[in-house]
């Protein structure tokens, strides 16, 4: 019997929206959103406490009188509201919406206008929200989820994943990624890689043994995933171990293998050991965002590597993991 997993990045990162919707009028969040476990380091750091659920980072907030899961994932594009939990309380004007995802179209995305969300000591101003159907990730999850977190919130700060600590620190910057303080860490940086922009999506050019790929980077994705058209001579690295089903955004399911990826590197300095991954097809991610990716990295990226994201710097940073002592 198959066993029956889901994969975050199927939900979200594998499809596109082109939103046209708009509100009648703009609403105010009271009271704004407050991560509710984060610690103050100084005025422009905040330190949030996060769990892991099925290998998704998770974190709580406080949103207009609710407090509960939101989830991480710079592979989303914008802040997102789960329609379940936070119901439509203006009319709204569509005008036209496309959207595309990996098994069937997803429907009925709406937006909402925040004038505030605050992060402890940290203060944004005017931000929109998708407001989605997220009960799917609930349902197979088995949490309650309010929302994501992603790429249009992360994008001001330096944002600091720590598998170690189970902590995002995030650190507010100046427009060209400058961090506005400089005391914000206790660890010493011993490695950095550039990356590219692609919209949204963070492009990493790696290495399997010594052929060259592009990843994207994405803190949803529960497992890597591997486009299974590359040549033979980098599927050579993937050792299958067990077929699955996937359960993607219309409920539709589809078998993909699983297995591990070996001999992936960065540069000679940062390497992984074996990888969970999954070989599928990425074609229509890649022609959703005009990108040419080869695969994508996920939380078994972040398990081996402490990174911090800098999206203005276009750059990855790197922190050892401590030496234990027996």
């Amino acid at each position: 019997m198959h066993q029956s997993i889901k994969i975050f990045t199927i939900f979200l990162y594998l499809f596109s929206i082109q939103l046209f919707a708009t509100e009648t009028e703009l609403f105010e969040a009271k009271p704004p959103i407050v991560f509710t476990k984060a610690e103050f380091v100084n005025n422009s750091t905040t330190r949030i406490q996060f769990k892991i659920v099925d290998q998704l980072i998770i974190v709580d907030v406080e949103i207009l009188d609710k407090e509960g899961n939101f989830i991480i994932d710079t592979g989303s594009e914008t802040l997102i509201l789960n329609s379940v939990h936070f119901k439509p309380t203006r009319t709204y004007r569509q005008k036209r919406k496309q959207s595309s995802g990996v098994h069937n179209d997803i429907e009925d995305v709406r937006e909402k206008y925040l004038k505030k969300l605050s992060i402890e000591s940290l203060s944004l101003e005017k931000l929109n929200a998708d407001v989605i159907d997220l009960s799917h990730i609930e349902k197979i999850k088995k949490i309650e989820v309010l929302g994501i977190i992603g790429y249009s919130i992360l994008k001001d700060f330096e944002v600091f994943i720590d598998m170690h600590l189970n902590q995002i620190t995030l650190s507010k910057i100046d427009k060209n990624g400058e961090l506005l303080s400089k005391k914000v860490y206790a660890e010493t940086i011993h490695d950095s890689i550039d990356f590219k922009l692609k919209k949204h999506t963070i492009v990493l050019d790696a290495l399997i043994e010594n052929h060259k790929v592009k990843f994207g980077l994405d803190t949803g994705a529960e497992y890597n995933q591997l486009n299974k058209n590359l040549d033979s001579e980098i599927l050579d690295y993937f050792y299958p171990s067990e077929e699955l089903k996937l359960t993607g955004a219309s409920g539709k399911k589809m078998k993909v293998m699983a297995g591990k990826l070996y001999r992936v590197k960065l540069n000679d300095s940062i390497y992984f050991g074996p990888m969970k991954t999954v070989l599928t097809n990425l074609r229509k991610m890649n022609s959703a965002f005009r990108t040419n990716l080869d695969g994508i990295l996920g939380f078994e990226f972040f398990a081996q590597q402490r990174t911090i994201i800098n999206y203005k710097k276009q750059k990855l940073y790197f922190i050892k993991f401590p030496i234990l002592k027996p």
